[in-house]
C-alpha cells in the first residue's frame, strides 16, 4: 500500500473573478489526486483583498496572514476592486506584503502559445512562443511600495533597490529553469533584460547576471535593453527562453507576453522564495464580468500545475510532477481539439464549461 504525502494549501480567492477561478482549480486538483494518486492536498480557506478591507478596515486578518506563512503553498485568486483605495490612493494589495514577508523574490511567468487561441502575430512562427518572464518580485522599483513620498504636492519620489544577495538567487533560478527546459527540448538560454546603458542599478544587475552566467557555462547567456526587448517580443518572441529582469520591467513585459498568446486568461504565475511558494493567475479581478460565469480559468489551472510541479520537486514526490504534467497536457489537448473555447476569445465556454472539459480530459 502506497502512503500519500499530505500538503497544506492556503486558499485565498480574493476579489472579483478570483471567487470563480479558484473553485475551478480546486475541482481539478481533487480530480488529479483521484486519478494520479500518491499525494493529498488539504485546504485552509482564508479571506483577503479589497472586499475584506471594505468590511473590516484591514486587507487580511493577521491570523490568516500567518497561516499563509505556515502552509506548504499558497493558491491565490485575484485582489482589488474599483474605487477601493488606501488613503494614499494605491490599491489594497496584501499579496505584495506576502512577497516581502515571505521572501517571494522569483516571479515565474510562463508565456506559451496554445492551439486555437487568438495569437496576435500573423507570423506562423508565433505558434512556437514558449518563454518565461522571470521577474524579481521583492526589490526593484516595487521596493518603494509604501515608502514613496509626495513633497508639498509639488514632487514625488520613489526609490529603486537592487541587492546582490537577491539578484544572485534570481539568476540562479533563471539558469535552473533554463536547464530544466533544455532537458525537455528547450533552448537553454537566459537573457538579462535591463537598462544598463543609463542606470547604475541596472548595470549592477547585469554585472551580477554575467557573473552567474560564468558559473553556468552549459546555458547560453545574452543581454538586452528593456526597450529593445519590448520590440523583440513583437518581432521575434519565439526566439526567447528565460528572460530575467527587475520587478517593474517584469510586471510590464509579462503582460505584453500574455497579450501575445491571447490574453491574461492564459497567463499563470508562480512566486517563489527559498521557503515559500505562492501561485496565482497574473490577471486582475475583472469586475466587469465577475459573477457572470464568463471568466477563463486557464491561467489559474496552469498556476495550479506550477504549484504541483514546485511541491513535487521540492519534496521529491514524483506523483505531483506527473499530476502537473497531466494537467498541462489536458489544457493543451482541450485547446488543440477545440473542446475549450473561452468566452474571453469570443467562444461559448464560461468557467464551468472549461472546468468540466479539463476534468473530462484528466479522467481520460
Amino acid at each position: 500500500m502506497t502512503t500519500s504525502q499530505t500538503f497544506q494549501i492556503a486558499v485565498v480567492p480574493g476579489d472579483g473573478i478570483g471567487q470563480e477561478v479558484i473553485p475551478a482549480a480546486l475541482a481539478v486538483l481533487e480530480a488529479l489526486q483521484k486519478h494520479v494518486g500518491g499525494f493529498a492536498l488539504r485546504y485552509e480557506h482564508l479571506k483577503a483583498g479589497a472586499g475584506v478591507y471594505q468590511e473590516t478596515g484591514e486587507d487580511m486578518a493577521a491570523a490568516d496572514f500567518a497561516r499563509c506563512g505556515t502552509a506548504d503553498a499558497i493558491l491565490l485568486g485575484a485582489m482589488g476592486l474599483p474605487g477601493v483605495r488606501l488613503a494614499d490612493g494605491t490599491e489594497v494589495a496584501p499579496h505584495l506584503r506576502m512577497r516581502e514577508v515571505f521572501g517571494l523574490y522569483a516571479g515565474v511567468r510562463p508565456v506559451k502559445f496554445y492551439p486555437n487561441t487568438p495569437g496576435r502575430l500573423a507570423d506562423p512562427r508565433a505558434q512556437g512562443i514558449d518563454f518565461i518572464v522571470l521577474r524579481e518580485s521583492t526589490e526593484g522599483l516595487f521596493y518603494s511600495h509604501r515608502r514613496g513620498e509626495v513633497i508639498g504636492d509639488a514632487e514625488a519620489r520613489e526609490t529603486l533597490r537592487i541587492t546582490r544577495a537577491t539578484t544572485e538567487k534570481l539568476f540562479d533560478v533563471g539558469f535552473k529553469l533554463a536547464r530544466r527546459r533544455k532537458a525537455r527540448g528547450g533552448k537553454g538560454r537566459v537573457t538579462c533584460v535591463d537598462k544598463a546603458n543609463v542606470f547604475r542599478a541596472y548595470a549592477f544587475f547585469r554585472k551580477i547576471g554575467q557573473e552567474r552566467a560564468a558559473l553556468n557555462p552549459d546555458i547560453q547567456f545574452a543581454t538586452n535593453y528593456v526597450d529593445a526587448q519590448a520590440l523583440d517580443l513583437i518581432r521575434r518572441p519565439w526566439e526567447f527562453d528565460v528572460l530575467v529582469m527587475e520587478n517593474m520591467f517584469g510586471d510590464i513585459l509579462s503582460d505584453l507576453g500574455g497579450g501575445l498568446v491571447g490574453g491574461m486568461g492564459m497567463a499563470p504565475c508562480a512566486e517563489l522564495g527559498d521557503e515559500h511558494g505562492l501561485f496565482q493567475p497574473a490577471h486582475g479581478t475583472a469586475p466587469d464580468i465577475a459573477g457572470k460565469g464568463l471568466a477563463n480559468p486557464t491561467a489559474t489551472l496552469l498556476s495550479a500545475a506550477l504549484m504541483l510541479d514546485w511541491l513535487g520537486e521540492r519534496h521529491r514526490v514524483e506523483a505531483m510532477t506527473v499530476a502537473a504534467g497531466r494537467l498541462e497536457a489536458a489544457v493543451h489537448a482541450g485547446f488543440a481539439g477545440g473542446r475549450i473555447k473561452p468566452a474571453e476569445f469570443g467562444g461559448p465556454h464560461g468557467t464551468a464549461d472549461i472546468t468540466r472539459r479539463v476534468l473530462e480530459l484528466i479522467a481520460g
